[in-house]
């Protein structure tokens, strides 16, 4: 909106400042966090009074869970309104890159919220079906996914190796799609703990933040041997809102949190990354950035595969990140100890950027 007043005035005078991504960026961060922080505890307050015991609790669960009953969540509804308000202000509202990554924010975020009002409603963890919601994610996944590469090709590009390694036409389709549905729900397999999920993709929408800006130049994409997506360095508006509306719910989500993400928050924050990814050719680099969620989702994956083939359970519960609970770490200490990873896997997957 801010973007369009600037043109429609010739970016004459203060306006001239809205020439520059960096300028956008800081708007955007600065209103999604002072948007999250200003309605964080009526909203909370709210979800409180219609939710009355809050979130259900799995009874299979580590036993130090059963204090947080009575926390409500649907807590992703304050990160929706607070990113959606950011972009629609400081985005330019011409590309298409930047309203196919809303569209998977949005799209989720309603999936998600459908899960945890059947969850709150029946008093269950199961949600919706399993079957039901993945086909929603990869409708909209497909959707998105067929806006994006009309804007940006199908060439697709790997870590280490300069320039496109090859033109894969109508697979990128299906590639986008799995990228996309893949990343929401391992962001959303991820969020167990306070604050777990919250600051990692925080920390991949920063390291993101910064791809999307030199994909989006076309000399330093040059220099670099990346792709480079004209209009991409726009997404980084995108990452800027996700980081401010992230750090303002985790004002409320740090432990003990007064209020959880659901997955109306995961959900919709996986597939944003998820989205911007592949908007910017770095699919595979958001498998590094964003190796904490790859790791929760792969433990998941490991435990049901041979537990029905054996019987026998690889960790004791999973996630992974349960796992060390029951190994006796405290739930601070683990969410701590993986943030600490987070960090760690996307400054390597930046490093890739010129490691080529």
């Amino acid at each position: 909106m801010f973007e369009l007043i600037a043109q429609s005035l010739d970016y004459a005078g203060p306006f001239n400042l809205f020439r520059y991504q960096s300028f956008r960026v800081g708007g955007a961060t600065a209103t999604a966090l002072l948007i999250g922080l200003i309605i964080g505890p009526k909203f909370i307050g709210w979800l409180r009074i219609k939710q009355g015991k809050g979130q259900p609790i799995r009874e299979d669960g580590p036993i130090t869970h059963m204090k947080k009953a009575g926390t409500p969540t649907m807590g992703g509804l304050m990160i929706l309104a607070s990113v959606t308000t950011a972009l629609l202000l400081w985005m330019d509202l011409a590309n298409m890159l930047v309203w196919a990554c809303l569209l998977v924010t949005l799209g989720y975020g309603v999936i998600g919220f459908l899960d945890d009002y059947d969850k709150v409603r029946k008093r269950s963890h199961r949600g919706i079906s399993g079957k039901t919601r993945l086909a929603a994610e990869f409708v909209i996944a497909g959707i998105a996914a067929w806006v994006i590469l009309g804007e940006v090709g199908t060439d697709l590009y790997l870590p280490f190796f300069s320039g496109p390694v090859a033109d894969i036409g109508w697979l990128y389709l299906p590639f986008a799609m799995v990228v996309i549905v893949g990343a929401g729900n391992a962001v959303n397999l991820t969020d167990g703990l306070d604050g777990l999920a919250t600051m990692p993709v925080i920390i991949a929408a920063m390291a993101f933040m910064m791809i999307v800006y030199l994909v989006g130049r076309a000399d330093y994409a040059g220099y670099l041997g990346i792709a480079h997506v004209p209009g991409a360095g726009n997404l980084a508006v995108v990452c800027a809102s996700i980081v401010g509306a992230g750090l303002a719910f985790l004002w409320f989500n740090a432990p003990p949190a007064a209020v959880f993400m659901g997955d109306t928050g995961s959900l919709a924050l996986g597939g944003a990354l998820g989205a911007i990814a592949v908007a910017a050719h770095h699919e595979i680099v958001l498998a590094i950035v964003g190796g904490l969620f790859v790791l929760e989702a792969a433990s998941v994956i490991i435990q049901v595969f041979f537990y029905k083939r054996t019987g026998r359970r690889v960790f004791k519960m999973a996630p992974i990140h349960h796992h060390f609970e029951q190994m006796g770490w405290s739930e601070p200490t683990v969410v701590i100890r993986f943030w600490i990873i987070a960090f760690v896997l996307a400054l390597a997957g930046l490093s890739t950027l010129k490691l080529r």
